[in-house]
């Protein structure tokens, strides 16, 4: 078991400048799901840093940077910053995520967590521990009653930056997929269903052959992820509520980082 990092070294990067755009690739056609699939080899993680316009009842409210970052070993990092414009800035968009995992390959698995919201003159700020020796994850900070832990972990557990690298690495036209949300002191089961069909969705100058996931959630609220591939990050990240468009991030451009 690696050691952990300083608990300061969770902490999300600065949102980086605009990347510039990649150029048009030709994408690998996607494959159906077949049972065998589970056997084939996984993509090697790449270090990436992406820009997407964040929209809210569509409105565009600002930018959010999604950046995967190589540690050392099998260390990586993912962080997410959400940064509103203007007036946007007291509505709460103003978020930033950050994961330490390790991963054997396929596997993804967590060993901190930090999470910083602010919202008007209000800050939030929690981090998470991942102890795979005993078994459990505890949480400090700014944390909601009956969230600190422990939590009992089970092999597969993922926080949510986590499971959205996941679907990325698992998604097949009509594959369902199911993992274990443990993040932030919350436990959930989440369950994920890809479209059958791939559909065309545009990022930047750029269009994809995305396939669309699914995830149905309790009061009819539900997220979408549009991902294609031979692309590590997300085309699209859509969470409704009550069936209505809620927050949106669309990607604009994303390029490699070196390792």
């Amino acid at each position: 078991m690696s050691r952990l990092l300083p608990l300061a070294a969770l902490l999300p990067l600065a949102l980086l400048a605009a990347p510039r755009p990649l150029p048009a690739q030709q994408l690998a056609p996607v494959v159906p799901a077949t049972a065998e699939m589970s056997t084939l080899p996984v993509p090697p993680l790449q270090p990436f840093s992406a820009t997407y316009q964040v929209f809210h009842d569509g409105h565009e409210l600002g930018q959010a940077t999604l950046q995967l970052t190589h540690v050392d070993g099998a260390r990586w990092r993912i962080d997410l910053g959400m940064q509103g414009r203007g007036l946007a800035r007291l509505t709460g968009l103003n978020l930033q995520q950050s994961t330490l995992f390790d991963t054997d390959g396929h596997a993804y698995r967590p060993l901190a967590q930090s999470t910083v919201k602010r919202a008007f003159f209000s800050s939030r700020k929690t981090v998470g521990v991942y102890d795979w020796t005993r078994g459990t994850a505890t949480w400090t900070g700014d944390v909601k009653p009956g969230h600190a832990g422990p939590v009992a972990l089970r092999d597969g557990d993922m926080s949510g930056l986590l499971i959205d690298l996941a679907v990325i690495r698992d998604a097949a036209p009509g594959r369902v997929l199911d993992y274990r949300f443990v993040d932030d002191g919350r436990v959930r089961d989440h369950h994920w269903i890809v479209a059958p069909q791939t559909e065309t969705m545009a990022a930047g100058d750029l269009a994809y052959d995305a396939m669309r996931a699914n995830r149905l959630q309790d009061g009819g609220d539900d997220t979408l992820i549009w991902v294609a591939a031979g692309v590590p990050t997300p085309i699209r990240i859509l969470q409704r509520e009550d069936g209505a468009d809620s927050t949106d991030l669309r990607l604009i451009q994303y390029q490699g980082v070196a390792r």
